[in-house]
């Protein structure tokens, strides 16, 4: 597998990895040939994707209301293996002080924050090394390992924290309520690289360059590659067509209280696409849904984001 990715994150697309080409068009249908017994979702990702991080808010609604029409499937998607040797003079990408500006331009665009400021003093040198974190968790636990995905995130993007240093790996994992020394610990062996090479092998057969890729195959073998970060309606539409004999039918979401007591802190720009609500409704929406002692109010980077207390 080629790793050594391009780090360019591209607004227009919204896709981290080579820009330009085919494999950038936003939507294709694609066939399979394995049959299946029903549809099948392949989230290909990274943790240090900023588009994925970017996604958050779109993809956990779209999950929640749809879920339960198809199996989902997350996939490491390997952006970054090292810096060594690595250039991207095109998109002026020659070190890793290069990649700051291009996660504000996300983070800005998005309003999911993201500081990045940690490229210029404490870069990180390898998404692999928690990507093998992630699959050694998979292993026991796919929704402890999605939790894990999301608190990383949480401190790299918007706290400016290495993901790729043991230490707070090994305080990650514990927050997540497994044992951080052993996994980390795990995580170096041959074992925990043969799981995560497994899963750019399946990446590799999805056709898959960029991140973040959502990749759907019904039980007729019959599939859409949706590339980038895309709207809520674009994963739906895409959804529909491959259950032409159903009507979508949307589960009702939780209440604010019990949503935030399951992901333990959201930013604004989750509440309001969950919700469907304007920005200048956020704080009236929290002092309404929300028990004021169980829960505080804090910003970074011009966001506001919620958590339990």
């Amino acid at each position: 597998m080629e790793t050594k990715n391009n780090m360019i994150c591209d607004l227009e697309t919204g896709v981290c990895g080579p820009a330009g080409g085919e494999e950038t068009n936003s939507m294709e249908f694609i066939d399979f040939s394995t049959p299946k017994n029903t549809v099948e979702l392949y989230y290909v990702t990274d943790p240090i994707c900023s588009h994925c991080w970017a996604l958050e808010p779109v993809l956990r609604k779209f999950v929640k209301q749809y879920g339960s029409y198809f199996n989902m499937h997350t996939l490491m998607g390997g952006l970054l293996e090292n810096w060594d040797g690595f250039a991207d003079v095109s998109n002026g990408i020659s070190s890793p002080a290069d990649v700051a500006g291009h996660w504000r331009e996300v983070g800005d665009h998005s309003r999911m924050p993201i500081d990045g400021t940690l490229w210029y003093d404490n870069p990180i040198a390898s998404s692999f090394i928690p990507s093998r974190v992630y699959k050694v968790i998979q292993e026991k636990s796919p929704e402890l390992a999605n939790t894990f995905l999301r608190l990383a995130r949480e401190e790299l993007f918007a706290f400016n924290k290495n993901i790729a240093q043991d230490e707070l790996l090994i305080d990650l994992v514990n927050r997540v309520g497994l044992n951080g020394e052993e996994i980390v610990k795990q995580s170096k062996l041959p074992e925990a690289n043969a799981l995560l090479q497994e899963d750019f092998k399946r990446v590799r057969e999805l056709g898959v360059r960029g991140f973040p890729t959502i990749v759907m195959v019904n039980k007729d073998q019959k599939g859409v590659r949706i590339v980038g970060a895309k709207t809520l309606e674009e994963y739906t539409n895409a959804l529909q067509q491959l259950l032409p004999e159903d009507t979508l039918k949307p589960e009702q979401l939780t209440d604010l209280n019990q949503l935030l007591q399951q992901e333990k802190l959201l930013f604004s720009r989750e509440i309001e696409e969950y919700y469907s609500i304007e920005k200048d409704e956020f704080d009236a929406f929290l002092e309404k849904d929300l028990p004021q002692d169980a829960y505080k109010v804090n910003s970074v980077l011009g966001e506001k984001y919620v958590q339990v207390k």
